[in-house]
C-alpha cells in the first residue's frame, strides 16, 4: 500500500514544501526520479518494495508532477540539501539512495554532502558530469526523446502535448520547465572531480543502448567514484526502471544490504 507524505523541510535558503509517497516496511530506499517525473519510477518503487522487503520513498522534486517550486530552489545542489533534510526529518539511517538520470546526479550530490544517514549510492544512467567526446544529448520533442532514451523506442509511451487534457499538459510542461531550471545543460563541470570525495559504497548501472548518455559516459561516472562498481544492462536504454525493470532489480539486489536483498 502506498502512503502519501506531505511535509515542510527547512533548508539554508528557506523552507520547502515537499510531497512524497512511500510503500513497504524495512530498510530505507530513497528513489529519485528523472526528468520524466515521479510516474517514471512509481512502478519500479512498487517492485522494489515487494521483492526486497524494503521501505521505498519516492519524493517529487518541487516543480514536477504539478507541484510548486519555490523560487529559491533552483539547482541540483539545492535538491540534494532538501533530501538530506528529508532523511533528517524522517530520522532514517543506512539509506540506500537510487537515482535515475537527473535523479542520479541529485543522488551523487547527496552522497557528497556526507550525511551520516546515507549508507550507499546507486546511480542509474545518471547525468551531471562532463566527459570529453561523450556529451549529454538533448531532445527537442517527446518523440526524439524516446528515440534517444529507449533500446526499443516502439515500446515507449510518447505523449503529444497538444492532445493531452489541460491538466496533464500542464504537468508535462511543468516537468520540462523544472528540469530546465535544475539541470540546465545537464552537466556541472566540477562534479566529475568532486566525485572522488564520495565515501559510501557505490554502484553505477547503465543501459547499453542509452543514447542520451552513452555507456562510456557511464564508465567514466563509475571511474570517478572510489571503489564504484559498473554494471552494463543489455537491451536497455536510459530508463531501465521502465524498459527492463526485472533486469535493473537483479542488478540492484546484490548491492542492497543483506537484510533487504533476498
Amino acid at each position: 500500500m502506498t502512503t502519501p507524505l506531505t511535509l515542510t523541510v527547512p533548508t539554508s535558503r528557506g523552507d520547502v514544501p515537499l510531497t512524497a509517497d512511500e510503500r513497504g516496511d524495512g530498510p530505507a530506499i530513497l528513489l529519485l526520479h528523472g526528468g520524466a517525473g515521479p510516474v517514471s519510477v512509481t512502478g519500479f518503487a512498487d517492485l522494489l518494495a515487494e521483492r526486497t522487503g524494503s521501505r521505498v520513498m519516492v519524493p517529487v522534486h518541487p516543480g514536477f508532477g504539478g507541484t510548486e517550486r519555490p523560487e529559491h530552489l533552483d539547482s541540483v545542489a539545492g535538491l540534494a540539501e532538501l533530501y538530506a533534510g528529508l532523511l533528517d526529518a524522517l530520522d532514517l539511517t543506512d539509506v540506500t539512495v537510487i537515482g535515475n538520470s537527473i535523479g542520479g546526479w541529485i543522488a551523487a550530490e547527496l552522497a557528497l554532502r556526507r550525511s551520516p544517514r546515507v549508507g550507499r549510492l546507486a546511480i542509474v544512467n545518471g547525468v551531471g558530469i562532463e566527459v570529453e567526446g561523450h556529451p549529454v544529448a538533448q531532445a527537442s520533442s517527446p518523440a526524439e526523446l524516446a528515440q534517444l532514451a529507449w533500446h526499443d523506442p516502439s515500446k515507449a509511451t510518447v505523449p503529444d502535448p497538444a492532445a493531452l487534457p489541460p491538466a496533464a499538459r500542464d504537468i508535462l510542461l511543468g516537468n520540462q520547465a523544472a528540469l530546465a531550471v535544475y539541470g540546465g545543460g545537464m552537466t556541472d563541470p566540477t562534479l566529475r572531480e568532486r566525485l572522488a570525495a564520495v565515501d559510501v559504497p557505490a554502484l553505477v548501472v547503465w543501459g547499453e543502448s542509452d543514447r542520451i548518455a552513452d555507456a562510456d559516459y557511464g564508465r567514466a561516472y563509475a571511474a570517478a567514484i572510489p571503489g564504484a562498481r559498473f554494471e552494463l544492462l543489455e537491451r536497455t536504454g536510459h530508463v531501465p526502471q521502465l524498459e527492463t525493470p526485472e533486469v535493473l532489480l537483479a542488478a540492484l539486489e546484490g548491492f542492497l544490504p543483506q537484510a533487504v536483498a533476498r
